[in-house]
């Protein structure tokens, strides 16, 4: 190789021509190692904002954006931001409201007159004066109240006919010398299992009413017997939810003898059925008997194991979709998912407006909404073109961010995401099974954890029972004595339409 000028240069004039061959190849070795390491770490880079943006968006996930619960959000929580819209309308009571307000009893159980026996005025003596009239006031409370011991005195005598000693039968239900009524049993089920108080904290208020505190495995015979005694009626809950036109269906994690399983709600306005499960999936879901036999519409989120079942309509749950469009709208800066929450906000708002005897909007109106739909979906594909083909040698999808797979969803399930505008049946949301799933999350809240799976198990069925009761607009604490005589309150297996 020539020498380097004095400046450090390479003399390349007094070079021979194989050292400048040489050269050339190295320098072509030295280029292609540095592409090499600049093709490395654009991709370390391109990765590291991916993990970036993962962790920013996971951060940004609350309550208000996403489907995590309330309860996730700690104690440092944002200003709430609902999805509902503003009625117009003033808050309280609106006009034609029933009310609920105390009104005077025309046979009251007791009364009491005051007398006026001196004058305010004058102070002159008014005890032998008739009064003209009477101004009533009532007070409406509890009396004081005890529990009522009923002897069953069951005869005894010597036949005289065959010689033998013979007894009157007790009635049915009076087994032991001492117990307690089935009354008393069904106000301890209803504390324990409709108002979910604990079963030290039942047993309290129970002694704390009646200065009787019942032991502790009162609670659990009583609530053995309302599940026994319903278990005809949650048959014929499931029965009815299969042949529902509509139903509604969520799952949610819970708490049994200190590791993960999962509560399966599904329902309509009348019915509730509860079961917990060790899986999430299609296996608890085709255990459980309902979906796999479903004729209807099924209203869920997007979770894939419910589209398995593919003998039923599907309709997806709007609120979740509202909630993903801000999520996507405050972290990634595009304006197509603004526009798609007030188009849906926009047809939900048709639909609560058409008159009362409709079954779904106008054609042409929904021809016009669906034409904003796939502009929108359009827009939004622009924005968000599908990523690079991986190489070959890996496998696998390549990975999509979080509005390119919301765009695909909403374009894959137009059918069930629309649907409440064509069917009125179909509801906007799936609110229900939600409020319906909020309960045991409760229960989950005061008790911390099922202690046994017969437990979890028998407050689900109690629960599917006393939900499907309530909804009916039946008394509660009545139907669970009614379930204990074995007398439950059955649905009918033809539930009216949604």
């Amino acid at each position: 190789m020539s020498e380097r000028t004095e400046h450090g240069d390479l003399n390349l004039a007094g070079m021979s021509q194989d050292e400048l061959v040489e050269l050339v190849k190295l320098l072509l070795s030295q280029n292609q190692e540095l592409v090499s390491q600049h093709e490395k770490l654009l991709k370390q880079v391109s990765e590291q904002a991916s993990e970036i943006q993962r962790l920013k968006d996971q951060l940004a996930k609350d309550s208000q954006n996403s489907g995590k619960p309330p309860s996730s959000d700690g104690l440092k929580k944002r200003r709430t931001e609902s999805l509902r819209q503003k009625s117009g309308r003033k808050s309280g009571g609106q006009k034609g409201h029933a009310g609920h307000t105390l009104k005077m009893s025309e046979s009251p159980d007791q009364v009491i007159i005051h007398e006026l026996t001196v004058c305010p005025e004058c102070h002159h003596d008014l005890s032998q004066v008739e009064a003209l009239e009477h101004m009533r006031r009532q007070v409406y409370d509890v009396p004081p109240i005890q529990l009522a011991v009923t002897e069953h005195r069951s005869e005894i005598k010597a036949c005289p006919c065959c010689q033998k000693r013979v007894k009157a039968a007790f009635p049915e239900g009076v087994s032991q010398p001492v117990q307690y009524g089935d009354l008393f049993k069904a106000q301890a089920a209803y504390l324990n299992t409709y108002q979910l108080l604990p079963i030290a904290r039942s047993c309290e208020l129970l002694g704390d009413f009646y200065g009787h505190q019942p032991a502790e495995a009162l609670i659990l015979e009583a609530n053995q017997a309302v599940k026994q005694g319903s278990e005809p009626a949650v048959d014929a809950i499931k029965q009815a939810l299969t042949q529902a036109p509509v139903t509604h269906h969520d799952e949610s994690g819970v708490r049994v003898e200190g590791h993960l399983e999962w509560l399966h709600v599904s329902s309509t306005a009348q019915l509730t059925h509860y079961e917990v499960h060790p899986k999430r999936g299609q296996e608890a879901m085709t255990e459980i008997g309902i979906l796999p036999n479903s004729t209807g519409r099924a209203i869920h989120d997007h979770w894939k194991s419910y589209l398995t079942f593919d003998q039923i309509e599907h309709g997806f749950c709007n609120a979740h979709h509202l909630r993903e469009l801000r999520f996507i709208a405050e972290q990634y800066q595009q304006t197509w998912p603004t526009q798609m929450s007030q188009l849906l906000l926009a047809m939900k708002a048709a639909v609560d407006a058409a008159p009362a005897d409709s079954v779904s909007l106008p054609q042409a109106q929904c021809l016009a909404f669906e034409k904003r739909y796939d502009a929108i979906l359009k827009q939004g594909f622009e924005d968000n073109p599908p990523p690079p083909e991986p190489p070959q040698k890996k496998r696998g999808k390549p990975k999509q961010s979080p509005p390119k797979n919301l765009l695909d969803r909403l374009q894959e399930h137009k059918e069930g995401v629309l649907a409440f505008m064509f069917d009125f049946r179909v509801p906007f949301d799936n609110n229900l099974a939600e409020r319906d799933v909020r309960m045991i999350k409760v229960k989950q809240k005061v008790s911390g954890s099922f202690r046994t799976a017969d437990g979890a198990s028998t407050f689900c069925a109690i629960r599917s029972y006393i939900s499907t009761v309530r909804k009916n607009g039946l008394n509660v604490i009545s139907a669970i004595r009614n379930s204990m005589a074995g007398k439950p309150f059955i649905p009918s297996t033809h539930p009216l339409p949604e």
